[in-house]
């Protein structure tokens, strides 16, 4: 198995399939996120940049938490100033100016179209570790590779209305989620390099707590909103979203890397949009349409073969 570092050793076929299962629970909480930010911006006044900011304000205490536990235990190995500036960096690029450009996007196009867009990742993850890295393209993974991604294009493909012409805004949040998901790409990669070497949960804490903070450094050198006189339905979203799209899936999505790499675990990611697609149709109304459903099924079959892989 070809992927992050941490594979150099072969895994067996139950913790590989264990990483699987982690990295589809990963992909569900945090497909949540957009449809927890539509509500947002439908049901209140809040704006992108206070909404991020409150998902890690309730966020943090999570995380520095959990960065303090895992830097008491007895095992402990710090980090050098390599890995300092190497586990910021990453964090930022992945929840923070990521993030920043999503929920940016979210206010000019669709749920279902964020998702489309977004999921493009795995294939940049894929290429970026074959060009910056060396790692060979397995079979299986191009062929999990084509068979996700048309499932995505069937699936998404009633989204777009061909008979008219989007306007400029539309434009704008198609090129915004664009380079969100590039920078997120970048983040998988780098999280596949670095988590090898320092630890799934540790990497996660430090990395999420950099984001947290450059995000509400953002915040209040940007805005002259306050985040203590707020609607309490925005602090109830706020409190969703950090918890059931922030906190749990970012562990469930660094296990899972350190299970099968970071290459693998942005294939399995692919079941995001399908649990978006259900979510949508559930809490904003959007219509479900048989082209979706086939779309399902393709998406599946990829993360199957995905599992055999590490079956085998």
């Amino acid at each position: 198995m070809l992927g992050s570092p941490l594979l150099s050793k072969k895994p067996s076929p139950g913790y590989f399939l264990g990483g699987v299962i982690i990295g589809l629970a990963g992909a569900i909480c945090f497909s949540t996120k957009a449809i927890v930010v539509k509500l947002a911006y439908r049901e209140t006044d809040v704006d992108a940049i206070t909404l991020l900011a409150l998902r890690m304000l309730f966020s943090l205490p999570f995380f520095l938490f959990s960065a303090a536990l895992t830097s008491s235990k007895s095992g402990n190995v710090k980090f050098t100033g390599k890995q300092w500036a190497a586990v910021a960096v990453v964090g930022i690029l992945g929840y923070y100016i990521s993030s920043l450009l999503d929920f940016l996007g979210l206010q000019y196009i669709s749920a279902g179209m964020e998702r489309l867009i977004l999921f493009i990742y795995p294939t940049l993850v894929v290429l970026m570790s074959a060009c910056f890295f060396k790692q060979k393209i397995g079979g299986y993974q191009w062929l999990a590779l084509l068979i996700t991604y048309a499932g995505l294009l069937l699936a998404f493909w009633s989204e777009v209305n061909w008979s008219e012409t989007p306007d400029e805004h539309f434009y704008l949040g198609v090129w915004l989620i664009f380079l969100c998901a590039i920078t997120y790409a970048l983040y998988i990669v780098g999280s596949g390099r670095l988590i090898p070497i320092v630890g799934a949960g540790k990497f996660n804490s430090y990395a999420m707590t950099f984001a947290a903070a450059a995000v509400l450094l953002h915040f209040f050198l940007a805005s002259d909103r306050s985040l203590f006189h707020l609607s309490g339905e925005i602090y109830l979203y706020s409190f969703i979203m950090a918890i059931l799209s922030t906190v749990i899936p970012s562990y469930l999505v660094a296990e899972g890397i350190k299970r099968m790499g970071s290459d693998n675990a942005a294939i399995v990611g692919s079941v995001g949009p399908v649990s978006t697609i259900l979510q949508a149709y559930i809490f904003l109304q959007e219509p479900v349409y048989a082209a979706q459903i086939v779309g399902t099924m393709l998406i599946l079959v990829g993360v199957l073969l995905i599992s055999r892989k590490g079956r085998s």
